[in-house]
């Protein structure tokens, strides 16, 4: 099957560079890109060790460029790219910018909202997980067993 330009598995290749930006920088190799009208609008990638920053997840710097490049502090009509699911505090920032639809790689079962009990996403948010799952999540297992080694 042919993948289409504005596919979901399109988008993420386009978050997974971002992630394999960070993982050449030392820092957990996660990427993201927010989508609107089928157009990136913002590409990021984690940066907590360049800027010395907890705050500066792949989504959250997504969000706040994206949110830059549009004028506006809410992302109605966007999707949300990312590479490993959300943690808790870039989930409550998807919920505080309206983002329509998260869209992530892989799952993470140590730190992703996921698990955790109640609504952390905003009620109207589309959730869908595990594209590109295999890539993803290798991208991240690779990371840490370099810092093993």
């Amino acid at each position: 099957m042919i993948q289409g330009l504005h596919s979901d598995e399109a988008f993420m290749k386009e978050a997974l560079k971002q992630a394999q930006y960070a993982f050449e920088e030392g820092e957990i190799p996660v990427g993201a890109v927010v989508v609107c009208d089928n157009k990136i609008i913002a590409r990021a990638y984690n940066q907590t060790e360049r800027l010395n920053d907890v705050t500066a997840h792949a989504e959250m710097l997504a969000i706040t460029s994206a949110a830059n490049y549009l004028g506006s502090k809410y992302l109605t009509n966007c999707k949300l790219y990312v590479t490993l699911e959300p943690c808790t505090m870039c989930a409550g920032a998807t919920f505080w910018s309206q983002v329509d639809e998260i869209i992530f790689g892989a799952h993470d079962d140590k730190r992703g909202y996921s698990r955790l009990q109640g609504q952390v996403l905003h009620p109207k948010a589309k959730v869908t997980g595990g594209i590109m799952e295999k890539e993803c999540g290798n991208l991240v297992t690779s990371f840490f067993s370099k810092l093993r080694d």
